[in-house]
């Protein structure tokens, strides 16, 4: 899909992008996944790409703090009323390569389905986009802090790949280069009827998936997520 469609859905339609992620990962495998990543239980989390608040619904339960930012203040308008009030979050807009915050100050920092985009977005230039965002990441983590990323490995298919080649490169380079580890889980998604899942992906994923839905009564629709991690020695 061109860029343009997806900066249109985050800048206009967080609503509808909010009621698709939250029909992903029925099966509760997540969480356990990113456990298995970084510690999370008293973690001070520093999130990239919030988006509408996915990972911090997820999170704040369970770390000390969730500073979130997304670049879309309209995302995070639909992400503050799903949080718990007076709970231990924030929400603001900045840039991934730029964030208000000293170094060294998150226990773990994340990013859920947000790096990747720039390998559509600048495709000849995604990995000095991406690779800002890395090392920004990598300023604000604590001695023994962790970095936690993740990206889709495949929306409508049971076995786990990459979408496209793009994507493998920089799935590949962030393993060769940057020294992250990976781990892929299922986070298959669960919609209430075929209509249901022909409108929450038709705007997303465009005609050729929606079409597909309808056509074979789906109401469970695999996906597989991979997740990255690589920990700070303090030694």
């Amino acid at each position: 899909m061109p860029a343009d469609h997806f900066i249109n859905i985050y800048q206009r339609h967080a609503d509808l992008y909010d009621a698709m992620v939250s029909r992903e990962d029925y099966q509760g495998h997540l969480l356990p996944a990113l456990y298995h990543a970084a510690p999370l239980d008293g973690a001070f989390v520093v999130e990239f790409g919030a988006g509408t608040g996915r990972l911090t619904r997820l999170l704040t339960p369970h770390a000390a703090f969730v500073a979130a930012f997304d670049i879309s203040p309209h995302m995070l308008r639909t992400a503050a009323p799903t949080l718990p009030a007076g709970g231990a979050w924030s929400l603001a807009a900045a840039d991934n390569a730029h964030m208000p915050l000293r170094a060294g100050v998150a226990d773990v920092v994340m990013a859920g389905w947000s790096l990747g985009h720039a390998t559509g977005w600048y495709p000849d230039t995604w990995r000095a986009s991406i690779g800002a965002a890395l090392r920004e990441m990598l300023r604000l983590l604590k001695p023994d802090g962790t970095a936690v990323i993740l990206e889709t490995m495949g929306t409508g298919y049971a076995d786990a790949a990459p979408p496209n080649e793009t994507l493998a490169a920089y799935y590949a380079w962030l393993e060769e280069t940057w020294g992250f580890t990976r781990q892929v889980i299922r986070t298959d998604y669960r919609f209430e009827s075929v209509d249901e899942a022909d409108k929450l992906t038709r705007f997303f994923f465009g005609d050729a998936l929606a079409d597909r839905i309808r056509a074979e009564s789906l109401t469970l629709l695999p996906e597989s997520t991979g997740i990255w991690s690589r920990h700070i020695s303090s030694r």
